[in-house]
């Protein structure tokens, strides 16, 4: 697949243990496969954003994990039990993989298409107020 990289957030990727760089090209891979269009950039000084019409996920390096952070309103459906933090946050949720786990790439890039469709539809904050 081809996207149009940030330098800057391969910058970002090239500080982490070979592990986690491992983990977020996955990841960013997935993202871009949800949608062509998805840009790149960097918020909060050096954090990996990946926006179309709104957040889509974040990107955060600790040192036990990748954190991966959904912008979803919680509004996008966790079939696979994937998400691992932030289950009662409003505005966004979380999904850390540690060293040596396999990351869930078709329930994540299931997440990201939904996510993009809601943020194409106006964002979660608007389809939540229009919600019976």
């Amino acid at each position: 697949m081809s996207f149009v990289a940030d330098p800057r957030v391969d910058a970002y990727i090239e500080t982490l243990p070979e592990w986690q760089q491992a983990i977020c090209r996955q990841v960013r891979e997935l993202v871009h496969e949800a949608d062509p269009d998805v840009t790149e950039t960097v918020k909060r000084r050096v954090r990996p954003y990946f926006v179309l019409d709104g957040n889509i996920c974040a990107l955060l390096g600790t040192k036990q994990a990748v954190d991966i952070f959904l912008y979803d309103g919680a509004m996008v459906p966790d079939p696979e039990g994937i998400i691992t933090g932030g289950h009662d946050n409003k505005s966004a949720r979380m999904i850390a993989v540690h060293e040596g786990e396999t990351l869930n790439a078709p329930a994540l890039l299931a997440m990201f298409r939904e996510i993009v469709s809601n943020n194409r539809a106006g964002g979660w904050r608007k389809l939540q107020r229009e919600s019976p």
